[in-house]
């Protein structure tokens, strides 16, 4: 038997509009997530570029100890330090010696590990001994030294220790400041100067009420120990917060 056909089933379209529909859906899905990629994409390469880094200068309050100090976000090192309230201690790195935090601008010299001396790192936490280094360097560290002192960089003196020190191969530097106290880092002198790190020479400070400075730098930075001591100070000491205005003079032991 013959099959019946109509006209309308003659003139049927090829492609129906329930298709239609489901095609457009379909193509505009995938549009939305091609640009959901491409942000998503974007957002997290950025992300990894900064690598912890932040180019945010909102104000962190940061309690320590006794001391309150107001920092940028981005002269803090680590991202879980980035909060105001207490802490135990806040890692700090600088650019140097503009003395500034991280900027895109700057990557390459937060990031470029052959380059140390552009950078300083400091330590802060509340303090646990009595004495400063400076402080330290008469009644323990010079019954350290084995009495053949040399000439060092920018009028500092070497003073290498004893064999049965404790301290390895390391050795200090002293000198005295302008305003006539004394100077004291503590340096581990890399044989090859292209082997300097960022954490050659220590040092640590007090100031504030009770707050405990630790600052390192690559001994490629030694010939500027008078400048870089004296900006440390002024920074750190500008970023106090006594009875809420920035404290204009620090304490030193």
């Amino acid at each position: 038997m013959a099959a019946v056909t109509t006209g309308n089933e003659e003139h049927a379209p090829l492609i129906s509009n329930r298709f239609l529909t489901r095609l457009t859906v379909g193509v505009a899905m995938l549009a939305g997530l091609t640009v959901a990629i491409s942000v998503g994409g974007r957002m997290l390469g950025e992300r990894i570029a900064l690598a912890g880094h932040t180019e945010s200068t909102a104000a962190i309050d940061i309690v320590i100890g006794q001391d309150q100090i107001r920092l940028p976000a981005n002269t803090i090192r680590f991202e879980e330090e980035r909060h105001t309230g207490r802490a135990e201690r806040v890692d700090l790195y600088l650019t140097w010696p503009e003395m500034n935090g991280y900027s895109n601008g700057e990557r390459a010299r937060f990031n470029d590990a052959n380059h140390p001396e552009s950078l300083i790192f400091l330590n802060l936490s509340q303090s646990t001994m009595s004495r400063d280094m400076s402080g330290r360097l008469e009644p323990i560290y010079s019954h350290l030294f084995d009495d053949r002192p040399e000439p060092g960089p920018a009028g500092l003196t070497r003073q290498p220790l004893k064999e049965n020190s404790g301290y390895g191969g390391e050795v200090f530097f002293t000198g005295i400041l302008p305003d006539g106290s004394d100077y004291a880092v503590r340096c581990m002198i890399p044989a090859d100067d292209a082997q300097s790190t960022s954490a050659d020479c220590q040092r640590d400070i007090h100031i504030g009420r009770d707050l405990s400075v630790l600052y390192r730098f690559s001994s490629r930075l030694l010939p500027q120990w008078q400048a870089m001591e004296a900006r440390v100070r002024d920074y750190l000491g500008r970023s106090l917060v006594e009875n809420g205005r920035a404290a204009s003079a620090i304490r030193s032991r």
